[in-house]
C-alpha cells in the first residue's frame, strides 16, 4: 500500500479542552456545579471560563502563551472552572496544595516562575506571607477566589490583590475564541509531586497526556452520561485524577466539597443521590468508621488509589453499600493507569477473598500501552508468580513530557530503554495482575531481610481494634533498620490496649522478622489534604526514639 501522509484534516491537536464546548451544547441546561448556594448549568459554565480565558490574555493582564498561572484553592466552583479557563487562554495551569506551608508554597512560586495565582480566601494570608519571600521580579499578581462568601468585598483598599474572581470575570468576553494548542505535544499543565522541599519535582503534562489521560479514566471506569459526581478527591491532587475534565465529557453534576469529612459526604450523598466519587483509602477509612455511618440509600461507585487500601477497608466500605474499584497511578503519568478489572468468575467468592483480590492494583487500562515489573539489578521482568519484588515501569501516552528544570531528574526516570521506572516495587501475579508492594524508599531492610511496609500495614488493618496504621523504619545499631508502626486505635469505650498484645497479635500472622518491634499509639496519624499518611514525619519520629 502507498504511503500516505497526515492532513490537517485528519490531524488536530488531541485536548481535553473542546468537552467543555460540546457540554455546553448537550448539556447546556442540567447542573453543572453545585456549592452550597451556587447552582451552575454547563452552558454557564461554558461561558464563565471563555470570559476568565478572554481576562487572562488581554492587556489588562498579559499572560502570554506558555507561561504559568497558579491556582490555589480547595473544591470549589472557580477552582474547577480555573481547570479550564487557565489553559483555554494558552497558559499553563499549575494546581497548588493549599495546605502547604508559607515556605514550600514560596518555593513553587519561584520553581515555576508564575506570573499569576489565583487564592482561595482562606488561603490568602498565607499566599502574601508566601509572596513576601519572593524579590520584586519574581512576586507574581493575585487574584482572589471568593467562593461560598455571603458578601463578597471590593479589593480598592487592598493594593495586594490585583481583582477578584467575579470582577476578572465580568470583564472578559464570552464570544472568546478559546487558544487551541498548535500541537498535543505542547505543554498543559505543571502539577508538583507530593512532599516538595527545598528540590520541587515539577511534572510537565502535554495536551495529547492529558487528553489520554481523561478518556483512560472514563473509559476504565465505564462512567455514563449525566453521573453525579462527589468531589472528594483534591483537584490540586493531578486534576483529580483526570475527572476535572472528564466530567465535562459525560455532562456530570459536579458536586464541590470544600472540607472532607464524613458527616458531611453521608449527607450530600443522600441529599444529591450521588453515584461517583474517588477517595484516598484513608478516607474511606474515615467513612466506614465515623460513628454515625449508615447503609447507603443506593450504591455508590469510588475508586480508590493513592496507597494500596488494606482489604479490611474495602470490605468494611462495600458492607455499607459502596462499589470500590481500585487503580495506580502516579503525578508522572496523569491518571490511574492500572485498575483491578474485575472478573464475573470472582463474584462468588467469600467477601475477605473478594476484598484480597480488588486490594490489588491490576493490570493496564485499555487506553495504556504496558506495565511491567523489572528486577533492579538485571533490568529484566520478574517472574509472574505474587512474589518476587521489582520495580514498576510504565509506558503510554499520558506519561510525562518530564520534570521541569531538571533534566537530571527526567534521565534517571525516562530511561533509554524506553521506560518510566516508577520508584515503587511490585510483583506480577500469574493472571498478569500488577500488586504494589512499596514505594522503595519505604522497604525496611531488617539485618539483610526486606520487609514490605505494606505487608505489615495489611496485618495491623486485620485487628479489630486498629483504625490507621503505618509502618516505617526504625534505626537499629545491630540490624540496620526495625520495623516500627504506628497505630491509632477505634473507640474502645476505655478498653486499653497495650503494645505487647498489638505484637502477640502480628506473631501469629508475620514471619518473627517482620514483627513490628516498637508500636506507637497516636490518636490520629499525620496525613496529607489527600488523606495519605505522611510517613516522612513518622520516620522522623522513629529516628529520634531511643
Amino acid at each position: 500500500m502507498e504511503l500516505l501522509l497526515p492532513h490537517p484534516s485528519n490531524s488536530s491537536p488531541l485536548t481535553v479542552l473542546g468537552f467543555l464546548e460540546r457540554a455546553a451544547s448537550v448539556y447546556g441546561d442540567s447542573p453543572s456545579l453545585l456549592h452550597a448556594t451556587t447552582v451552575h448549568t454547563w452552558s454557564e459554565t461554558h461561558s464563565r471560563c471563555l470570559r476568565i480565558a478572554s481576562t487572562l490574555s488581554s492587556s489588562s493582564l498579559g499572560i502570554n502563551r506558555g507561561q504559568v498561572v497558579s491556582v490555589i484553592g480547595p473544591n470549589v466552583p472557580s477552582v474547577y472552572e480555573l481547570q479550564f479557563a487557565v489553559p483555554m487562554s494558552g497558559a499553563i495551569l499549575n494546581n497548588i496544595n493549599p495546605r502547604l506551608d508559607a515556605n514550600a508554597l514560596s518555593v513553587l512560586l519561584r520553581h515555576s516562575e508564575t506570573k499569576l495565582v489565583f487564592v482561595d480566601h482562606h488561603s490568602s494570608s498565607l499566599v502574601l506571607e508566601a509572596v513576601s519571600f519572593l524579590s520584586k521580579n519574581e512576586k507574581p499578581r493575585l487574584v482572589l477566589l471568593q467562593d461560598d462568601v455571603n458578601n463578597m468585598t471590593s479589593l480598592s483598599s487592598d493594593v495586594e490583590f490585583l481583582d477578584t474572581y467575579e470582577g476578572v470575570m465580568e470583564r472578559g468576553d464570552a464570544k472568546f475564541k478559546w487558544v487551541r494548542p498548535s500541537s498535543e505535544w505542547n505543554p498543559m499543565v505543571l502539577n508538583y509531586t507530593s512532599g516538595t522541599t527545598s528540590s520541587p519535582k515539577g511534572v510537565v503534562l502535554s495536551h495529547r497526556a492529558v487528553f489520554m489521560s481523561t478518556v483512560n479514566s472514563l473509559l476504565d471506569w465505564s462512567m455514563p452520561n449525566r453521573p453525579v459526581y462527589l468531589w472528594t478527591l483534591p483537584m490540586f491532587h493531578a486534576n483529580g485524577w483526570s475527572y476535572t475534565w472528564g466530567t465535562a465529557a459525560v455532562g456530570a453534576t459536579n458536586i464541590c466539597l470544600r472540607r472532607v469529612d464524613a458527616k458531611t459526604i453521608y449527607e450530600l450523598i443522600d441529599e444529591h443521590h450521588v453515584t461517583h466519587m474517588c477517595a484516598a483509602p484513608m478516607v474511606l477509612n474515615m467513612l466506614t468508621n465515623y460513628p454515625a455511618r449508615r447503609q447507603l440509600k443506593q450504591p455508590v461507585r469510588v475508586m480508590t488509589a493513592g496507597s494500596p487500601p488494606p482489604e479490611t477497608v474495602i470490605s468494611s466500605a462495600e458492607s455499607l453499600g459502596f462499589d470500590v474499584g481500585h487503580g495506580y497511578g502516579l503525578t508522572e503519568t496523569g491518571c490511574l493507569n492500572v485498575s483491578c478489572a474485575w472478573k464475573p468468575e470472582w463474584d462468588g467468592l467469600e467477601a475477605s477473598e473478594r476484598s484480597k483480590l480488588k486490594s490489588r492494583q491490576g493490570i493496564r487500562t485499555a487506553v495504556f500501552a504496558d506495565v511491567d515489573v523489572r528486577d533492579t539489578l538485571t533490568g529484566k521482568s520478574v517472574k509472574h508468580d505474587g512474589v518476587t519484588v521489582g520495580e514498576i515501569v510504565f509506558r503510554g501516552g499520558s506519561v510525562m513530557l518530564g520534570y521541569y528544570k531538571d533534566p537530571e531528574g527526567t534521565a534517571a526516570s525516562m530511561r533509554e530503554d524506553g521506560w518510566f521506572y516508577t520508584g515503587d516495587m511490585g510483583v506480577m501475579h500469574p493472571d498478569g495482575y500488577l500488586e504494589v508492594k512499596d514505594r522503595s524508599k519505604d522497604v525496611i531492610i531488617c539485618g539483610g531481610e526486606n520487609i514490605s511496609s505494606t505487608e505489615v500495614e495489611t496485618v495491623l488493618y486485620t485487628n479489630p481494634v486498629v483504625k490507621e496504621a503505618a509502618v516505617v523504619a526504625k534505626p537499629d545499631k545491630m540490624w540496620g533498620e526495625t520495623p516500627c508502626a504506628f497505630v491509632s486505635l477505634k473507640s474502645r469505650d476505655g478498653v486499653i490496649v497495650s503494645e505487647k498484645e498489638i505484637r502477640e497479635f502480628c506473631k501469629r500472622k508475620l514471619p518473627k522478622y517482620m514483627v513490628p518491634r516498637n508500636v506507637v499509639f497516636q490518636e490520629e496519624l499525620p496525613k496529607t489534604s489527600t488523606g495519605k499518611i505522611q510517613k516522612f514525619l513518622l520516620r522522623q519520629m522513629a529516628k529520634s526514639m531511643p
